[in-house]
C-alpha cells in the first residue's frame, strides 16, 4: 500500500474517532434518560430538581465550550482532545460512585467540562484533516453531524438496556472502556497542529459559565417559586449581570475568550442563532417524549429506548444521504428554514398525545417529522457556522456553535421544563395531569422552532452551502 493510500486510510479512522467523539458527548446527554427515574428513587432528587442530572452536564458543557475552543487554538487541537477524554473518564467514574446529589451533580459537571473540551478540539480536528478539500469536507461533517442524533437516541437504547439489567450507575461507567480507548488511538491518528501565543482568559470562562447557570436555575425553580418571586427575579437579574460583565471583559481584554468581532463575519452569527433555537426545541423533545413514554404509557426502560430507534435510524439517513444532497442544490437558507418549520409540525403533532394513546399512534410517525426536520436543518447551520471563522480562529468557531447549541438545548429545557411543571407534569401519578404537561411542552418547543424559522429566513443567506462536487460525493457516503 503506497503512503498516499495510508495516509487516505488514517485520515478516516481519524474522521471516526472524531465522530466517535460526538456521539458520546451526545449520548452522555441522554443515556441518563431512562435511567432518571431510578436515579431519583436511588439518591432523592425531588421531580423539579431532577433535571439538574441533565443540566449539570449541559450547562457546564456550554459554558466551557468557549474555554475549550480557546484553549484548542492555543494549545494545539490534539492536546485538547486527549484532554478532554481524560476528563470524561474522571467525571464518568465520580458520577456512576455517587451517593448523594452533590456528588451525582459534581460527576455531570466534571462530565460535561471534559466534553467541553473534547467538541471544539473534534471539529477543528475534522477542518485541519478536511478543511482543504470542500467535497470530502461536505460528507466529513455529514458523518459528523450524523453522529450526534445517532449519539443521543443510542443513549437513551442503551440507558434502557443498562438500566434494565445491570444498574443505572453503569450508564456512566460505560464511558470509561471507550476513553482509553480513544487515548491510545489519539496519538496515532490526529494531527498535531501549531499552537499559538496568547492568554485563557479565565475570567471570561467563569462569568460566562456562572451567568450561564444561574439562568438556567433560576428558569427551572420558576415555577416552584413564582415567575414573580423574588427569587426569580433576582435570579434573573444577576445572569444578567453576569452576562453582561463577560461582553465588556471580552471587549476590554487584549486577548478575550472571545473576540467579539468574530459575529460580524457575515453568516456565522446567523447560523448560530439557527442551532441555539435548534437545541432549544430538539432537546425538549427528546426528554419530554421519555417522560410520555415510560410515565404514561407505561413502557419498561429497555422498550422505551427501543421505540426511539426508528427515529435515530432516519435522522441518520437524512443527514449523511440526503440533507449535503439538498443542500448542494438548494442553499443553506432554505434547508434550515425548512428543516426547522418541519421540526415545528412534528412538535406540533406529538402535542396531540393522549393518555390512554399507543407508541405506533402518538408517537411514532410525529417522531419521524420531528427527525427530518431536525435532519434538514442541522448539517447546513453546522456547516456555515463553522467555514465562516477564519482557519486560525476554528477551535473558537467550533466553541461558540457547541456553545450556541448545548446553551440553547439547556435554556429549552428549563423553559419546557417550567412550562410543562405549571400544566401538571410535577403529579406523575396522574396521567391526564402528566400529558397535559407533556403537551404543552411540545407545544411550547414548536413555538421556538418557528421563532427560529423566521429568524433563519431573515438573516441567513441563500448561498449554496457545497459545489456541485459535494453533490456527487454525498453520493458515495
Amino acid at each position: 500500500m503506497s503512503s498516499v493510500d495510508k495516509s487516505a486510510r488514517r485520515r478516516w479512522w481519524a474522521l471516526a474517532l472524531i465522530a466517535a467523539a460526538q456521539f458520546m458527548v451526545i449520548m452522555d446527554t441522554s443515556i441518563i434518560g431512562v435511567a432518571l427515574p431510578r436515579i431519583q428513587a436511588d439518591l432523592g432528587f425531588s421531580q423539579e430538581n431532577l433535571s439538574w442530572v441533565f443540566n449539570a452536564y449541559v450547562v457546564a458543557f456550554g459554558g466551557l465550550l468557549l474555554l475549550g475552543g480557546k484553549l484548542s487554538d492555543l494549545f494545539g487541537a490534539r492536546r485538547m482532545f486527549a484532554t478532554g477524554w481524560l476528563v470524561l473518564l474522571v467525571g464518568s467514574v465520580v458520577a456512576g460512585a455517587a451517593g448523594e446529589i452533590w456528588v451525582e451533580l459534581l460527576g455531570r459537571a466534571v462530565q460535561g467540562a471534559g466534553a467541553a473540551l473534547i467538541a471544539p478540539s473534534a471539529l477543528t480536528l475534522l477542518m485541519m484533516l478536511f478543511g482543504s478539500e470542500p467535497a470530502q469536507l461536505g460528507k466529513a461533517l455529514a458523518i459528523y453531524g450524523a453522529a450526534a442524533p445517532a449519539g443521543g437516541t443510542a443513549g437513551v437504547f442503551l440507558g434502557g438496556v443498562i438500566t434494565e439489567y445491570l444498574s443505572w450507575p453503569w450508564v456512566f461507567y460505560i464511558n470509561v472502556p471507550i476513553a482509553v480507548i480513544a487515548l491510545i488511538a489519539i496519538p496515532a491518528l490526529m494531527p498535531a497542529g501549531a499552537a499559538q501565543r496568547g492568554s485563557t482568559d479565565l475570567l471570561g470562562a467563569i462569568t460566562v459559565t456562572a451567568g450561564l447557570a444561574v439562568a438556567v436555575y433560576a428558569i427551572v425553580r420558576a415555577p416552584e417559586a413564582g415567575l414573580a418571586s423574588a427569587e426569580t427575579i433576582v435570579g434573573l437579574i444577576v445572569a444578567v449581570v453576569l452576562l453582561g460583565s463577560f461582553l465588556l471583559i471580552q471587549a476590554k481584554r487584549k486577548a478575550p475568550l472571545v473576540r467579539l468581532g468574530i459575529f460580524r463575519t457575515p453568516q456565522l452569527g446567523a447560523a448560530n442563532i439557527a442551532q441555539l433555537l435548534l437545541g432549544g426545541a430538539w432537546i425538549p423533545m427528546w426528554f419530554f417524549l421519555n417522560l410520555y413514554l415510560q410515565q404514561v404509557l407505561g413502557l419498561g426502560a429497555f422498550t422505551s429506548g427501543s421505540a426511539l430507534l426508528p427515529m435515530t435510524t432516519a435522522i441518520m439517513v437524512l443527514m449523511v444521504v440526503v440533507a449535503p444532497r439538498l443542500t448542494a442544490r438548494f442553499g443553506v437558507k432554505p434547508m434550515v428554514v425548512t428543516g426547522l418549520v418541519v421540526l415545528a409540525a412534528g412538535l406540533g403533532w406529538l402535542a396531540l398525545v393522549r393518555p390512554d394513546g399507543n407508541y405506533w399512534v402518538d408517537v411514532l410517525p410525529a417522531s419521524l417529522v420531528a427527525a427530518t426536520g431536525m435532519a434538514l436543518a442541522f448539517i447546513p447551520s453546522l456547516g456555515t457556522a463553522i467555514s465562516s471563522a477564519r482557519p486560525e480562529e476554528g477551535g473558537l468557531a467550533s466553541g461558540i456553535v457547541n456553545t450556541s447549541y448545548q446553551i440553547g438545548s439547556a435554556l429549552g429545557l428549563a423553559a419546557m421544563t417550567a412550562l410543562a411543571a405549571s400544566y401538571g407534569a410535577g403529579q406523575l401519578s396522574d396521567a391526564n395531569a402528566l400529558t397535559t404537561g407533556v403537551s404543552a411542552a411540545f407545544i411550547g418547543a414548536a413555538g421556538i422552532a418557528i421563532v427560529g424559522a423566521l429568524i433563519a429566513a431573515g438573516t441567513l443567506r441563500g448561498s449554496r452551502a457545497a459545489a456541485p462536487d459535494a453533490e456527487r460525493e454525498s453520493a458515495n457516503v
